[in-house]
Order: structure tokens, then C-alpha cells, then sequence
């Protein structure tokens, strides 16, 4: 999910930008983040045989033959459980594709979207892959609200561009058309994400006697949810997200995106600052399915294509 406080705010005009074009690969999911079961990804391959880039990853892990996942499974189109229960998204389908070069499985493990990196560091997972931001502040473990070090931090390869909308329900904006309107109002945001920066900023900006509430909640669900019930006025979420609900909750009937995006900027896969190789591995992965024209047509799959990247770099994000 697109997170960071210090990334300039502009309109975008990408961040997988055709909202007609995203597709319903499953029903709208209800599954909530904070299960910690394992998930395995469909279509991830656990031989080496005819693994071109296999040669690349540390030994520990291409014995084991298996990369642990943290992610949030509950981000439709991007990643969560379609209608059997299987992980499907377009995280799953790029990590399965990356598989097939690498010779391993790529196995999905739900949690918290707030609790990912603190996963990584712990060694619960060997990377997070969870349409997430990369940016500064992720990179150098510096907490966006109090600008203290609270982390070693982490590396990022990066494979997508990406924005943040907000949306309400269908028909009743309150005025809603972009950030500034929401003095007064209420929002439902999903914790630890850009969406809740954003709204933690605007409302340091609001006058008094028109107060901002935030509600933050551990999953986006639980953000759609709120909004739907009427609890509050409006939702944001990443593009893609936001788009997907507003064409798949209620048949189309109960969501709309409101104003433009903002904070466009990279999806990355997040590695330990110590495991350089892998990381190098994974880019590697990355470029030669883009190369390959695998990641085109993944991309297509999931409505994403004009957030594609030409190739995969380390830390692109600001």
C-alpha cells in the first residue's frame, strides 16, 4: 500500500489509471489481514529444473526451495483470496512468474499490512510483497509521524508506479472532491498507509469547528465496510483498490472515486538491508520478466498496465 509522509503530493494521472480496466477476478473479499495462516500463491513452481536465474539466490534459500511472503491479503485487485479461497492478484501472479526464474515457490503468508516489516526484520517472512510504497522513509526505518529512527529500515525492488484516491458512497459525495474538502468530514483509512498520512496532514490544516476524523482500521475491508454502513463520509485507499471496489461492491452500485490521484509513486518488494543477494536475485527476476513479456501481460490481466515500469530498480522511491 502506498505509504510515505515525505513524497511530494501530485496529481497523478497513472497509478494503473483505466478503472473500467480492472479486472473482477474474484469476489469482493472479506477476508480480514490481521489472520496470520499461510497461504500459498497459485501457480508457484518449486523445481530448479530449467530455472534460468536459480544460480543467483543464497544457498539457504534455493535449498529450501521456498520464499516466505508477508503480505496483506485483503487489497483486491493486488493481492487476496478469490471466491476458492486461493491467493490471486497481481503480486501473486508477478511473484509465480518470478518463481519460474528463480526455481523456488513464492508462498503468500497473510498479516497486517502496520506489521509487515516488522515480520521481515524478525525473520517471520524472507521479503514483503504487499503493493507497498517504496519510499525514504521506509528505506531508512524513519517513523513519518515523529521523523525518529525506529528501524535498520530496508531495500526496495521496485516494480510498478502507483497513486491514492479517495472514493465515497455512490452518490452522496458531501462535497468530497479531493483532500481540502474534507475538513468536517470523516474518513476511513487503512492503518500505516499513505491514506492515513494524507488525512493526518489535512487535518492539521483544518479550522476549528471543522475537525478532520480519521478512522484507521488494520485492513481495507474494514475501511469499505465503515463507508458502506454510512459510519463515515469517505475512504481512500490506493487507485487500483479504490477502483476495484467502486466496480465490484454492490454491482457497481455502492462506491464512487472522488477527485483525482495523488502520491504517485513505486511498488517495491521489500528485503532486509542484509540480504543483499537476495534482493539482487529478485531484481534480476523482475527484469527478465519484463523482458520476457510475462509482467505485460500480468499487468493487463489486473487493469495495472499504466503503471509499468521499463525495468526493475533498487530504491527508486523519494
Amino acid at each position: 500500500m502506498t505509504a510515505s509522509s515525505t513524497r511530494r503530493t501530485t496529481a497523478a494521472h497513472s497509478r494503473l489509471a483505466a478503472v473500467g480496466a480492472i479486472a473482477v477476478a474474484g469476489a469482493l473479499l472479506l477476508t480480514g489481514c490481521g489472520d496470520q495462516t499461510k497461504t500459498k500463491s497459485t501457480g508457484s513452481t518449486g523445481s530448479t529444473g530449467g530455472a534460468p536465474l536459480a544460480g543467483k539466490l543464497p544457498a539457504d534459500i534455493r535449498s529450501k526451495g521456498e520464499i516466505k511472503v508477508g503480505s496483506d491479503i485483503a487489497y483486491a485487485p493486488v493481492e487476496f483470496k478469490d471466491s476458492s479461497g486461493n491467493v490471486a492478484g497481481l503480486d501473486p501472479d508477478l511473484a509465480a512468474a518470478m518463481g519460474k526464474q528463480l526455481g523456488v515457490k513464492l508462498t503468500f503468508e497473510n498479516g497486517t499490512f502496520d506489521g509487515l516489516l516488522t515480520g521481515l526484520r524478525s525473520g517471520r517472512y524472507d521479503i514483503a510483497m504487499s503493493a507497498m510504497t517504496d519510499n525514504k522513509n521506509r528505506q531508512e526505518g524513519v517513523d513519518p509521524d515523529t521523523g525518529k529512527k525506529v528501524g535498520e529500515g530496508v531495500d526496495f525492488v521496485d516494480y510498478l508506479t502507483a497513486g491514492v484516491s479517495i472514493y465515497t458512497r455512490k452518490g452522496d459525495t458531501q462535497g468530497i472532491n479531493g483532500w481540502s474538502d474534507l475538513c468536517g468530514k470523516k474518513i476511513a483509512v487503512e492503518r500505516g498507509t499513505v491514506s492515513e498520512d494524507l488525512a493526518k496532514q489535512e487535518a492539521k490544516k483544518c479550522p476549528g469547528g471543522k475537525k478532520l476524523s480519521i478512522e484507521p482500521f488494520d485492513d481495507d475491508q474494514q475501511s469499505q465496510t465503515r463507508l458502506r454502513s454510512g459510519g463515515v463520509d469517505a475512504a481512500s485507499s490506493d487507485f487500483p483498490v479504490a477502483a476495484y471496489a467502486v466496480k465490484t461492491s454492490g454491482g457497481g452500485k455502492d462506491f464512487q472515486v472522488v477527485g483525482q490521484q495523488v502520491e504517485a509513486a513505486p511498488y517495491g518488494i521489500a528485503v532486509s538491508k542484509s540480504a543483499t543477494q537476495l534482493r539482487d536475485a529478485l531484481q534480476a527476476a523482475m527484469d527478465a520478466i519484463i523482458k520476457n513479456g510475462e509482467y505485460e501481460k500480468i499487468l493487463e490481466k489486473w487493469g495495472a498496465q499504466d503503471g509499468a515500469v521499463k525495468q526493475s530498480v533498487i530504491n527508486g522511491g523519494k
